[in-house]
Order: structure tokens, then C-alpha cells, then sequence
């Protein structure tokens, strides 16, 4: 009866409460292992958990002292990692941070690198005083769609809606809004942990669906022909095992008045969250997804304080956010990513880029 009374705790605190009122109850709580319960009832994901660790028990083991961890030892540890995690996806993600590390393949690219997924990492419509968007190739049939693929920041993210800015082609007449009809997020890691770096060197311009292993799937959101950064939140935080994301866009409306052709294009996409890294980490094990949780209680301080300190700051401009992603496509336009090379653009002052419009207008 106690156990079925305490499983209904939601909050990560009133099991924490709870294992805090007596050395009884502290004994029932981690015996029953009620956190880990509760993270397995909020984050389903978390079920492909093989094993915990933490260096102070792999120092034990390599010492050859294992056998001196007795049940109830694991019993605590296994307790305050998961304790420490709840508090982690709860407390962390009330404060939300962009989560894409670099962008990894596009499933189609009308011209290559100048309409590359590498432009969507920018957070405006322009760079170098060219259009900055990513453009699909034409298709006859409305209903084909493509897919975006994003590694994050950490291998362990909790990831709580994405944006999305369908491109306005500001230069063709009538300017048109390249979007979607809707869109649909999928997370998960590849198929082969041991052929992970395989992944880096898929060239951006081409699919890289079948790499991947897709363990969670969003609902469907209709998208609104609107130039702007649309929001497409979940229902509830999502945990991100693997650090991969993939971003379906699931059917055409716009043709291209020059081939007649439907195409999508997207000038910016942005994911919130936040990266459980470095505190928590994880290693896949099996292509079937099951994983290592690896916990850092010092680095979990760290953390904490660390976002404490983070929510009292000022939050960054729209200016400096543009020098990060900015910085970070011209890293991958450096020849840091396989198949990139450098873009031979000429920056145009205002007058000339007018000019250019006028005079031959860009075709997707």
C-alpha cells in the first residue's frame, strides 16, 4: 500500500522529501527505488538503461574492491543518480538554451553549398549580403517530403519544442513563402555506435536517413505560411538519447514560377532544451539502443550552480547570437565537414545587390 501511495509523487522534490523524513523512510524510498520510478513514468526512454556508473565506482572496480559494493550500496547509487537526473530535466530545462551543435544532412539540395542546411544555423534571411536559406530540390508532387538532420550539443538533451522559419524569396516576384504544409520531429542515435565518425563524413547534401535509429516521434504540427519563427512546442519535454535530430517536412504548396515545380525552403531552424552534458552522459551499447548512464555528482554541483548563476544574467542579443552561428558555419565552410568547401561569395554593398535582383533574378 506505501509503495502504490508514494509512486503517485510527481515532483522530483517530494521523493527527495520523502527519503529526507526518516532513516525509515530514507530505507523504503531507496529500497523501492522510487526516483528511478519516476523517471522511467516521465522520460520512457530512459527503460533502455543497461547500467549506471560513476568514476568513483570505476575507480573501486579497476582497484579489484567491486565485490565489497553490496546491494545496498548499489541500491543508494542507483538512487542518487537517478534522484540527481529527475532533478536535472526538471530544474534545467525551465531554462531553455538553443541545442544544435551542427547541422549533418539534408535529404535533397537544389544548388550546393549556397542553398547547403548549413545556412539554417544563421539566424537571419541574409549573409554576406546573400540569401541565407535552405532550399530542396523541385518536385512534381506536392505531397513529397524531406528531412533535416541536426546532431545537438550532448548525447543526452532534454528537448522541449523547435522553431522553424520558412524562407520568403524576397528577390522572386510576388515574394513567396517556401513552407511546409506541417512538420514533424524525430530524436534518436545511430544504428552503429561503433560507426558513428561514418556519419560526420556524409556529405551535407545528401540523405543520411538510413544512418539512424529514431526512438521517439513527435506529433504532427501544421505549418503557417508566414515568414517568422514559427514554434512548434511538445507536449511534454522529450529526452534526446543518442544526440541526433531529424526535422520532417511533410508536404509542398509553393511552386517556382520558372519550372513549375513545388519546393520547400527554410531560412532558420532553432531547438530548445537543454544539454545534460557533461554531468550526465551516455554510451550506446547495442544497435537496439540500449546504453550506458554515466553520472558525475561533481560536475552535478557544478551544474547547478552554474545555472543559478546563468538565470541571473542578461540574456544574449540577437546580435551575438548571429556572431555564434555565424562562427560556427564558417568553421564547417572551412573544410571541417566532409564534402564543404569553402564559398567563393563576394560581399556586395546595398546598391549592388538591388542591382542584382533587378537584373537576373535567383531561381531555387
Amino acid at each position: 500500500m506505501s509503495v502504490n501511495i508514494l509512486t503517485c509523487l510527481k515532483d522530483p522534490a517530494d521523493v527527495v522529501r520523502a527519503s529526507s523524513v526518516s532513516s525509515l523512510w530514507r530505507h523504503f524510498v531507496i529500497t523501492n527505488g522510487l526516483a528511478k520510478q519516476l523517471c522511467l513514468r516521465k522520460f520512457p526512454q530512459l527503460s533502455k538503461i543497461a547500467r549506471v556508473t560513476e568514476p568513483d565506482w570505476i575507480m573501486t572496480e579497476a582497484n579489484g574492491v567491486g565485490s565489497n559494493n553490496s546491494s545496498w550500496d548499489v541500491l543508494k547509487r542507483d538512487h542518487n543518480v537517478y534522484a540527481s537526473l529527475l532533478h536535472a530535466m526538471t530544474t534545467l530545462n525551465t531554462s531553455l538554451n538553443g541545442c544544435i551543435g551542427y547541422a549533418v544532412s539534408a535529404s535533397s539540395t537544389d544548388r550546393f553549398p549556397s542553398e547547403s542546411i548549413v545556412n539554417t544555423l544563421t539566424t537571419k534571411d541574409r549573409y554576406l549580403n546573400r540569401p541565407s536559406y535552405w532550399s530542396s530540390k523541385g518536385h512534381a508532387d506536392p505531397d513529397a517530403s524531406e528531412t533535416l538532420i541536426y546532431k545537438l550539443k550532448a548525447d543526452l538533451c532534454v528537448i522541449s519544442e523547435i522553431n522553424i522559419q520558412p524562407f520568403e524569396a524576397f528577390f522572386q516576384p510576388g515574394k513567396p513563402i517556401y513552407y511546409a504544409k506541417s512538420v514533424r520531429l524525430r530524436l534518436g542515435h545511430p544504428k552503429n555506435p561503433e560507426d558513428e565518425n561514418d556519419v560526420l563524413h556524409v556529405p551535407l547534401q545528401q540523405p543520411a536517413d538510413d544512418n539512424f535509429i529514431w526512438t521517439y516521434t513527435s506529433e504532427v504540427f501544421p505549418m503557417a505560411q508566414e515568414n517568422c519563427l514559427q514554434q512548434f512546442k511538445l507536449q511534454e519535454p522529450v529526452l534526446c538519447i543518442g544526440g541526433y535530430l531529424q526535422i520532417e517536412l511533410l508536404g509542398r504548396v509553393q511552386r517556382q514560377h520558372t519550372d513549375n515545380l513545388f519546393y520547400i525552403c527554410v531560412s532558420h531552424v532553432r531547438v530548445l532544451g537543454r544539454p545534460l552534458c557533461p554531468a550526465f552522459d551516455i554510451e550506446i551499447l547495442d544497435p537496439s539502443g540500449k546504453f550506458a548512464l554515466k553520472y558525475n555528482p561533481m560536475v552535478f554541483g557544478w551544474m547547478l550552480r552554474s545555472f543559478s548563476d546563468e538565470t541571473n544574467m542578461t540574456p544574449v542579443s540577437s546580435e551575438e547570437e548571429v556572431v555564434e552561428h555565424v562562427g560556427l558555419m564558417g568553421f564547417l565552410l572551412g573544410g571541417y565537414h566532409a564534402g564543404i568547401e569553402a564559398m567563393p561569395w563576394e560581399v556586395m554593398d546595398d546598391e549592388e545587390m538591388d542591382d542584382e535582383e533587378m537584373d537576373e533574378p535567383v531561381v531555387l
